[in-house]
């Protein structure tokens, strides 16, 4: 038998064979560029040095608590440093780092903090309230730390609570080894962070991270996000949402400088761009609309090109042309909290900015190709796991298999086997495959509204209500009909100072849609929202059904 000669003699070893990770990445920087400007909140500065030293202090004191492997550190933070140096000093330890959503209930914090069995908790005094209410109801009783935000606005609209641990961050911090030697994770499938779903199904799950596809993200971002040499990235996407899209480790790696923002407001998101050079932001639609919307008074000039990374649902073309106008190139992406944030993209042809309106919208509306982290992504019949055909216009569900493809969810493997169902990642989401390979977005599973036997995808709703130009938020959802078993209601927000009332609405959808696709009502009402921007269908279901 003849011997492969590539399997002789060849083994891994540790001068050839280190595992992926994040982490290395920032040490790389910081020995590279130690005065570089790595980190601006408020009126502080952070130069790599001191970011890695911070880093390297956490990591310290968390092990001289004891944190190790298989342990979680929750956090309840802000876009703020210590969110950042939590993204480095935990997974610094081998344990896991679990960011809280902010705008959570004391109910479901306390839940999320019982299941990841979390050992110790970093909260920010802005959510002290809320956390002492979850603690008192949580069963584990983690050391508690809390962050005292010297930058903290004196005009800010929220208070800081009262502290509730038994340290402050700063001391804790002070005690640790600014020289920790850390150690490299055992393995790259190990865990290095844990997200909790949304919460747009009202049923959170906790997703996996590993190191591997944390590393791989800061390329395929570094990569698809345009982030060159030394990018300004102005974090208006909360970073407790898939770990920020995994910027917080991406923005590293080009020696990038990340700019803090505590609150999404216009004022503070122009100041920042304008007076350090931003580059880069992602956000939901929400963001774009605050930007183009601001008032005069709190809009400033800048003279650099910004970068917008966007996901899911395409803008309106409005949108995009008033993003345009105001210096911002979008970027349109998709992922889930399962894929690590964003994992496919746009990619947009130059010669397409030549095809005539109504094609060139059709373009920017597809969700797209896979990111180069990503190895397959596809459109699939749930049922009999085949390809729907490459047509734009059959229906099945978009699956993903790659490096980038959470773990799993912690301590559910009934759900975890359902998602990874015949080898690929099952996202949920309705789509199609155009015939170039680029797929989009038609509805989420549960969304699709069946009319008389007919599909009607509230996605397509919703883009011919945001057509008008009163139109500032909206959502459609089925409702119950005796005669059509469903129909679609819209629930809309108009913009602040424009005006239009239902028959004005349904006239205008009539011209962009076939009557049977027409919502029936329309309700004016403020649309329920996640913190990262998602309309929460399931409350607008649930509202339909109260009338």
């Amino acid at each position: 038998m003849t011997v492969n000669p590539y399997a002789r003699d060849l083994d891994k070893n540790p001068a050839n064979h280190q595992p992926l990770t994040p982490i290395s990445i920032l040490e790389r920087t910081a020995l590279a560029y130690p005065d570089r400007v790595a980190v601006i909140h408020g009126e502080a500065r952070l130069s790599y040095r001191e970011f890695w030293s911070r880093s390297r202090r956490l990591a310290s004191a968390l092990t001289e608590r004891g944190i190790g492997k298989g342990d979680t550190v929750s956090v309840m933070l802000s876009n703020t440093p210590a969110m950042l140096e939590a993204h480095f000093g935990v997974p610094m330890t081998k344990a896991v780092l679990h960011s809280l959503n902010t705008r959570l209930d004391a109910a479901v914090i306390a839940f999320q903090l019982d299941h990841a069995e979390t050992k110790i908790v970093i909260v920010d005094r802005e959510f002290a309230d809320v956390m002492r209410e979850a603690l008192g109801r949580a069963s584990v009783k983690p050391l508690v730390i809390d962050y005292d935000d010297p930058h903290y606005p004196a005009d800010a609209p929220y208070p800081k609570g009262g502290r509730i641990g038994s340290l402050d961050y700063e001391d804790f911090l002070a005690a640790g080894d600014p020289d920790f030697t850390w150690p490299m994770p055992d393995d790259e499938w190990d865990a290095i962070s844990l997200n909790y779903t949304s919460g747009t199904t009202g049923n959170p799950k906790g997703v996996v991270y590993h190191h591997r596809g944390a590393a791989l993200m800061v390329y395929a971002n570094t990569i698809h996000a345009g982030m060159g040499k030394h990018p300004v990235y102005l974090w208006t996407l909360p970073m407790f949402h898939c770990n920020g899209w995994c910027f917080p480790w991406t923005v590293p790696a080009q020696a990038g400088t990340q700019v803090c923002l505590r609150w999404v407001r216009p004022r503070a998101m122009y100041d920042a761009i304008a007076e350090h050079g931003v580059t880069h932001l992602c956000g939901a639609p929400i963001v774009m609309a605050t930007l183009i919307n601001a008032s005069d008074a709190d809009k400033r000039d800048f003279p650099q090109t910004v970068t917008f990374n966007t996901a899911a649902a395409p803008p309106p073309e409005a949108v995009l042309a008033g993003m345009a106008e105001a210096g911002f190139q979008v970027n349109h992406l998709y992922g889930l909290t399962e894929t690590y944030g964003p994992a496919t993209v746009n990619e947009w042809h130059g010669e397409w900015d030549a095809l005539e309106p109504r094609t060139r919208t059709a373009k920017k509306a597809r969700q797209g190709v896979p990111y180069l982290a990503l190895e397959g992504l596809t459109v699939m019949d749930p049922d009999t796991m085949e390809p729907v055909p490459t047509d734009g216009t059959t229906i099945g569900e978009v699956m993903f298999r790659g490096n980038i493809v959470m773990k799993g969810y912690l301590k559910n493997p009934s759900a975890t086997a359902e998602a990874f169902r015949g080898g690929w990642f099952h996202s949920g989401d309705l789509g199609v495959m155009h015939p170039d390979g680029y797929i989009q977005l038609k509805d989420r599973s549960k969304d699709i509204i069946i009319s008389g036997g007919e599909n009607i995808s509230s996605i397509e709703v919703e883009d011919a209500l945001y057509k008008h130009p009163a139109v500032g938020a909206c959502g459609v959802v089925a409702r119950h009909d005796d005669k059509w078993g469903e129909v679609p209601i819209a629930f809309v927000e108009l913009k602040p100072g424009r005006e239009a009332g239902e028959a004005e609405l349904l006239d205008h959808c009539r011209t962009l849609l076939a009557r049977f696709k027409v919502p029936k009502t329309v309700l004016f009402h403020e649309i329920p929202k996640t913190s990262t921007g998602k309309i929460q269908k399931f409350k607008l279901r649930e509202m339909a059904k109260q009338g």
